[in-house]
This record gives C-alpha cells, sequence and structure tokens, in this order.
C-alpha cells in the first residue's frame, strides 16, 4: 500500500532571522519544495518584526498547502531577554498554524540534529552538508538556520515514520 505524501514545514525562529524548509514525504524519501529565511530588518521596532514574521509563516503555509509544522523548542538561554524574544518569534509562527488547524509538532534542536546527523551535537556545517545530501540538493541549503529548519521538518517525517512502523 502506498504512503500518502504529507507536506511538512519546518520552522527554525528567531527575530533576526527565521529559518523555514518545506519537504513532501511519503516516510521513504524526502522531497524538497522550498527553503530560506524570512528576514525583517533589525532597524524595525521588534512588533513590527514578529508581524512581519508572521505574515511569512502564514504565506508559506497559504502557498504549499502545509499538513503540518515542525517547529524547534525554546533555546534555553542565559539572557532572559534574548530567551522572550525567541519565545515571540515562536508564537508567532506557531499562531500562523493554529489559525489554519495545522497540527503542530516542536522538537528540541539536538533531537532534530541526532536524527539527521545522527549526533545532538553536530555542528551547522555538518546540518548543511547532511540536508545538500538527503534532499539531493546541488549546493549547500543557505542560510543555516534555513538548512536547520529542513531538519526539523525531516526530523517530524522520522517520527512520523516511528509511529506508523509501529501501528
Amino acid at each position: 500500500m502506498r504512503q500518502k505524501k504529507i507536506i511538512i514545514l519546518g520552522i527554525d525562529p528567531g527575530t533576526r532571522v527565521t529559518g523555514y524548509g518545506i519537504i513532501e514525504t511519503d516516510l521513504r524519501s524526502y522531497t524538497p519544495i522550498d527553503f530560506g529565511c524570512i528576514r525583517p530588518s533589525v532597524k524595525l521596532p521588534l512588533h513590527e518584526r514578529y508581524a512581519l514574521i508572521h505574515e511569512g509563516v502564514e504565506h508559506l503555509l497559504d502557498k504549499y498547502l502545509v499538513e503540518a509544522l515542525s517547529v524547534e523548542t525554546q533555546f534555553i538561554s542565559r539572557n532572559a531577554q534574548s530567551a522572550i524574544k525567541l519565545g515571540m518569534a515562536r508564537g508567532v509562527a506557531i499562531l500562523a498554524a493554529t489559525k489554519r488547524k495545522i497540527p503542530l509538532y516542536e522538537y528540541a534542536p539536538k533531537k532534530a540534529k541526532l536524527a539527521v546527523v545522527g549526533t545532538g551535537a553536530a555542528s551547522k556545517a555538518q546540518v548543511q552538508r547532511m540536508m545538500q545530501a538527503l534532499l539531493n540538493l546541488h549546493d549547500l541549503p543557505t542560510p543555516e538556520d534555513a538548512a536547520d529548519a529542513l531538519a526539523l521538518a525531516i526530523c517530524h517525517a522520522n517520527s512520523l515514520k516511528q509511529v506508523s512502523s509501529h501501528v
């Protein structure tokens, strides 16, 4: 029996750069659809950057008929202000999916790296090279945030594969 294909959007949130990666998968292979980043001007006030991130994610959700959102969990920072800003960027991405009733899945950065590289301590460069190999990309996916977002999408696909193999 053929597995239905699913479109997954991975999001690596940030107030300066929010990486995104969209894949289509039948749980046996991955096809890259789009990847890149949303870069609101750092000269804008934070509330305007959040609005642009939200609009950018909404555009992606509408354009590609995304069926699942895979977002990086909060990185715990020693700087409370940085953690709050990152949490807000995550929140506006999550809100865009929630408004459309798109299922949300959250993965720690280490789990996404483990899923694609085999170690949770992989470097950003290792993630980029593995995304290039797994997705048969001619060039490294850039910026690093886009490669991380692709890894989050693949991490979710792998977790779906594990669930379907136990059914």
